[in-house]
Protein backbone atom coordinates (compact mmCIF):
# COMPACT_ATOMS: atom_id res chain seq x y z
CA UNK A 1 0.00 0.00 0.00
CA UNK A 2 1.50 3.30 -0.56
CA UNK A 3 1.60 5.89 2.15
CA UNK A 4 2.73 9.21 2.31
CA UNK A 5 4.11 10.84 5.23
CA UNK A 6 4.42 14.26 5.35
CA UNK A 7 6.98 15.51 7.93
CA UNK A 8 9.10 12.62 7.12
CA UNK A 9 12.64 13.07 7.77
CA UNK A 10 11.55 14.57 11.41
CA UNK A 11 11.89 12.93 14.73
CA UNK A 12 8.47 10.72 14.67
CA UNK A 13 8.13 11.06 10.81
CA UNK A 14 12.04 9.03 10.58
CA UNK A 15 10.72 6.20 13.09
CA UNK A 16 7.41 5.96 11.36
CA UNK A 17 8.68 5.61 7.76
CA UNK A 18 11.09 2.80 8.92
CA UNK A 19 8.27 0.89 10.76
CA UNK A 20 6.17 1.16 7.61
CA UNK A 21 9.08 -0.05 5.11
CA UNK A 22 9.57 -2.76 7.64
CA UNK A 23 5.83 -4.24 7.08
CA UNK A 24 6.37 -3.95 3.52
CA UNK A 25 4.60 -0.67 2.34
CA UNK A 26 5.03 1.63 -0.16
CA UNK A 27 6.24 4.99 1.45
CA UNK A 28 7.07 8.13 0.17
CA UNK A 29 8.76 10.11 3.31
CA UNK A 30 7.97 13.94 1.90
CA UNK A 31 9.28 16.95 3.22
CA UNK A 32 10.94 20.24 2.18
CA UNK A 33 13.84 18.24 1.95
CA UNK A 34 12.22 16.47 -0.95
CA UNK A 35 10.65 19.21 -2.32
CA UNK A 36 7.38 19.33 -0.71
CA UNK A 37 6.17 22.00 0.80
CA UNK A 38 2.54 22.36 2.46
CA UNK A 39 2.53 26.23 2.91
CA UNK A 40 2.79 27.08 -0.59
CA UNK A 41 1.54 23.27 -1.83
CA UNK A 42 4.59 22.80 -3.87
CA UNK A 43 5.20 19.17 -4.91
CA UNK A 44 1.86 17.94 -2.98
CA UNK A 45 0.36 16.47 -6.38
CA UNK A 46 2.98 15.00 -7.38
CA UNK A 47 3.55 13.22 -4.54
CA UNK A 48 0.03 12.15 -3.15
CA UNK A 49 -0.69 10.53 -6.75
CA UNK A 50 -1.26 7.08 -6.30
CA UNK A 51 -1.60 7.37 -2.06
CA UNK A 52 -4.08 5.31 -0.10
CA UNK A 53 -3.26 6.77 3.32
CA UNK A 54 -1.58 10.32 4.45
CA UNK A 55 0.00 10.71 7.68
CA UNK A 56 0.81 14.38 8.70
CA UNK A 57 3.19 14.50 11.27
CA UNK A 58 4.45 18.53 10.69
CA UNK A 59 4.88 21.04 13.47
CA UNK A 60 5.07 24.40 12.92
CA UNK A 61 8.48 26.40 12.46
CA UNK A 62 7.19 29.31 14.89
CA UNK A 63 5.02 29.18 18.08
CA UNK A 64 3.79 32.53 18.16
CA UNK A 65 0.31 32.60 18.35
CA UNK A 66 -0.54 34.08 14.57
CA UNK A 67 2.46 31.94 12.42
CA UNK A 68 1.31 28.65 14.38
CA UNK A 69 -2.28 29.49 13.23
CA UNK A 70 -1.28 30.01 10.07
CA UNK A 71 0.90 26.89 9.46
CA UNK A 72 -1.73 24.66 10.79
CA UNK A 73 -4.62 26.10 8.87
CA UNK A 74 -2.64 26.44 5.61
CA UNK A 75 -0.62 23.71 5.64
CA UNK A 76 -3.70 21.33 6.42
CA UNK A 77 -6.15 23.02 4.07
CA UNK A 78 -3.70 22.21 1.41
CA UNK A 79 -3.02 18.55 2.16
CA UNK A 80 -6.65 17.98 2.56
CA UNK A 81 -7.50 20.16 -0.65
CA UNK A 82 -4.53 17.83 -2.28
CA UNK A 83 -5.53 14.69 -1.02
CA UNK A 84 -9.38 14.60 -1.60
CA UNK A 85 -8.26 15.70 -5.36
CA UNK A 86 -6.27 12.01 -5.40
CA UNK A 87 -8.40 10.02 -3.72
CA UNK A 88 -6.72 9.46 0.01
CA UNK A 89 -8.80 7.15 1.36
CA UNK A 90 -7.33 7.70 4.96
CA UNK A 91 -6.00 10.88 6.39
CA UNK A 92 -4.44 10.56 10.06
CA UNK A 93 -3.30 13.79 12.13
CA UNK A 94 -0.82 13.71 15.09
CA UNK A 95 -2.08 15.86 17.91
CA UNK A 96 -1.19 16.37 21.48
CA UNK A 97 -3.39 14.92 24.77
CA UNK A 98 -4.89 17.94 26.47
CA UNK A 99 -5.27 20.16 23.40
CA UNK A 100 -8.48 20.77 24.00
CA UNK A 101 -8.06 22.00 27.75
CA UNK A 102 -5.12 24.03 26.48
CA UNK A 103 -6.32 27.03 24.82
CA UNK A 104 -4.57 29.50 26.45
CA UNK A 105 -2.02 29.04 24.48
CA UNK A 106 -1.98 30.37 21.00
CA UNK A 107 -0.08 27.15 19.58
CA UNK A 108 -2.63 24.78 21.23
CA UNK A 109 -5.14 26.76 19.45
CA UNK A 110 -3.52 26.64 16.23
CA UNK A 111 -3.37 22.09 16.67
CA UNK A 112 -7.08 22.69 17.83
CA UNK A 113 -7.76 24.46 14.48
CA UNK A 114 -5.88 21.54 12.26
CA UNK A 115 -8.13 18.93 14.23
CA UNK A 116 -11.20 20.57 13.71
CA UNK A 117 -10.10 21.10 9.71
CA UNK A 118 -9.33 17.29 9.43
CA UNK A 119 -12.29 15.95 11.57
CA UNK A 120 -14.59 18.48 9.15
CA UNK A 121 -12.95 17.29 5.48
CA UNK A 122 -14.95 14.55 3.61
CA UNK A 123 -11.92 12.71 3.48
CA UNK A 124 -12.20 9.56 6.31
CA UNK A 125 -9.85 10.24 9.08
CA UNK A 126 -8.02 9.62 12.29
CA UNK A 127 -6.63 11.74 14.96
CA UNK A 128 -3.79 10.41 17.62
CA UNK A 129 -3.52 12.76 20.09
CA UNK A 130 -0.29 10.97 22.02
CA UNK A 131 1.34 12.43 25.52
CA UNK A 132 4.73 14.48 25.55
CA UNK A 133 7.95 12.36 24.26
CA UNK A 134 10.43 11.71 26.63
CA UNK A 135 12.62 12.93 24.54
CA UNK A 136 11.77 16.22 24.43
CA UNK A 137 10.49 17.07 27.65
CA UNK A 138 13.96 19.11 28.84
CA UNK A 139 12.70 21.50 26.17
CA UNK A 140 9.26 22.46 28.40
CA UNK A 141 12.06 24.22 31.01
CA UNK A 142 12.70 27.92 30.58
CA UNK A 143 15.27 28.16 27.25
CA UNK A 144 17.74 30.64 29.48
CA UNK A 145 21.25 29.25 30.39
CA UNK A 146 22.02 32.16 32.23
CA UNK A 147 19.32 31.37 34.79
CA UNK A 148 20.45 29.15 37.43
CA UNK A 149 16.84 27.60 37.92
CA UNK A 150 13.99 26.84 35.82
CA UNK A 151 10.35 26.34 37.21
CA UNK A 152 8.37 23.12 35.78
CA UNK A 153 4.80 22.85 37.13
CA UNK A 154 4.73 19.15 39.03
CA UNK A 155 1.32 18.17 36.66
CA UNK A 156 0.65 14.76 36.18
CA UNK A 157 2.21 12.92 32.96
CA UNK A 158 2.24 10.00 31.17
CA UNK A 159 5.40 10.25 28.81
CA UNK A 160 6.58 7.81 26.43
CA UNK A 161 9.17 7.56 23.53
CA UNK A 162 8.59 9.00 20.14
CA UNK A 163 9.18 5.35 18.58
CA UNK A 164 6.15 4.06 20.55
CA UNK A 165 3.89 6.87 18.98
CA UNK A 166 5.38 6.18 15.54
CA UNK A 167 4.58 2.83 15.71
CA UNK A 168 1.13 3.43 16.92
CA UNK A 169 0.69 5.69 13.86
CA UNK A 170 1.99 2.60 12.04
CA UNK A 171 -1.09 0.59 13.01
CA UNK A 172 -3.42 3.57 12.34
CA UNK A 173 -2.08 3.71 8.77
CA UNK A 174 -2.71 -0.04 8.12
CA UNK A 175 -6.29 -0.08 9.69
CA UNK A 176 -9.28 1.52 8.80
CA UNK A 177 -9.97 4.94 9.54
CA UNK A 178 -11.28 5.58 12.91
CA UNK A 179 -13.51 8.97 12.23
CA UNK A 180 -12.43 10.33 15.44
CA UNK A 181 -9.60 10.57 18.26
CA UNK A 182 -7.66 8.36 19.52
CA UNK A 183 -5.57 9.06 23.01
CA UNK A 184 -2.05 7.25 23.19
CA UNK A 185 0.15 7.67 26.42
CA UNK A 186 2.96 6.12 28.38
CA UNK A 187 2.22 3.36 31.14
CA UNK A 188 3.43 5.58 34.04
CA UNK A 189 2.04 8.18 35.64
CA UNK A 190 5.05 10.69 36.48
CA UNK A 191 5.23 14.42 37.78
CA UNK A 192 6.23 16.66 34.95
CA UNK A 193 8.97 18.32 37.18
CA UNK A 194 10.45 15.19 38.20
CA UNK A 195 10.69 13.97 34.69
CA UNK A 196 12.11 17.07 34.02
CA UNK A 197 14.72 17.00 36.51
CA UNK A 198 15.99 13.46 35.93
CA UNK A 199 16.43 14.15 32.08
CA UNK A 200 17.99 17.39 32.48
CA UNK A 201 20.49 16.01 35.34
CA UNK A 202 20.91 12.99 32.59
CA UNK A 203 21.98 16.02 30.15
CA UNK A 204 24.77 17.58 32.73
CA UNK A 205 22.42 20.41 32.78
CA UNK A 206 23.37 21.74 36.39
CA UNK A 207 20.27 24.13 36.42
CA UNK A 208 17.88 23.34 39.28
CA UNK A 209 14.46 22.61 38.20
CA UNK A 210 11.69 23.54 40.83
CA UNK A 211 7.99 22.59 40.61
CA UNK A 212 6.15 25.99 40.68
CA UNK A 213 2.68 24.90 40.63
CA UNK A 214 2.03 28.65 38.32
CA UNK A 215 4.54 27.74 35.80
CA UNK A 216 3.25 27.78 32.94
CA UNK A 217 3.42 25.09 30.02
CA UNK A 218 3.80 26.67 26.04
CA UNK A 219 1.84 29.67 27.31
CA UNK A 220 -0.55 27.85 28.97
CA UNK A 221 -1.53 27.33 32.85
CA UNK A 222 -1.79 23.35 33.45
CA UNK A 223 -4.16 21.86 36.23
CA UNK A 224 -3.09 18.27 37.87
CA UNK A 225 -4.78 16.30 35.48
CA UNK A 226 -4.42 18.61 32.36
CA UNK A 227 -1.83 16.83 30.06
CA UNK A 228 -2.84 12.66 30.81
CA UNK A 229 -5.44 11.15 28.95
CA UNK A 230 -9.22 10.39 29.53
CA UNK A 231 -10.38 7.03 29.83
CA UNK A 232 -9.85 4.39 26.98
CA UNK A 233 -6.78 5.67 26.00
CA UNK A 234 -4.56 3.40 24.46
CA UNK A 235 -1.36 2.25 26.84
CA UNK A 236 2.29 2.42 25.82
CA UNK A 237 4.61 -0.29 27.29
CA UNK A 238 8.14 1.18 27.56
CA UNK A 239 8.59 2.79 30.85
CA UNK A 240 10.80 5.87 32.08
CA UNK A 241 13.85 4.74 33.57
CA UNK A 242 13.83 2.11 31.10
CA UNK A 243 13.99 4.49 28.46
CA UNK A 244 16.70 6.92 30.44
CA UNK A 245 18.83 3.77 30.85
CA UNK A 246 19.09 3.19 27.04
CA UNK A 247 19.46 6.70 26.07
CA UNK A 248 22.47 6.84 28.30
CA UNK A 249 23.67 3.42 27.19
CA UNK A 250 27.23 4.33 25.50
CA UNK A 251 26.90 1.14 23.80
CA UNK A 252 23.92 2.09 21.98
CA UNK A 253 25.94 5.47 21.39
CA UNK A 254 22.63 7.08 22.48
CA UNK A 255 23.94 9.31 25.16
CA UNK A 256 21.52 12.43 25.63
CA UNK A 257 23.21 15.70 24.24
CA UNK A 258 22.88 19.07 25.58
CA UNK A 259 20.61 21.26 23.44
CA UNK A 260 21.58 25.51 23.11
CA UNK A 261 19.14 27.74 23.87
CA UNK A 262 18.44 28.23 19.68
CA UNK A 263 17.62 24.80 19.32
CA UNK A 264 15.14 24.80 22.48
CA UNK A 265 13.84 27.78 21.32
CA UNK A 266 13.32 26.61 17.12
CA UNK A 267 10.82 24.19 15.77
CA UNK A 268 10.42 21.80 19.34
CA UNK A 269 6.80 21.77 20.25
CA UNK A 270 5.20 20.38 23.31
CA UNK A 271 5.28 16.73 21.40
CA UNK A 272 7.79 16.52 18.58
Amino acid sequence: MRIVVIGGSGVVGTQLVDNLRRRGHDVVAASRRTGVNTLTGDGLVETLAGAKVLVDVTNSPSFEDAKALEFFGTSTRNLLAAAEAAHVKHCIALSIVGTDRLLESGYFRAKMAQEDLVSASPIPHTILRSTQFFEFLPRIAEPDESASAVRVSPALVQPLASGETAAALADIATAAPRNGMIEFAGPQLLRLDEVVRRVMQAQQDPREVIADRSARYFGAPLGEDTLIPDEGAIIGVGGFDEWLESALDPKLHRALPRRSVQEQGNRTGPLY
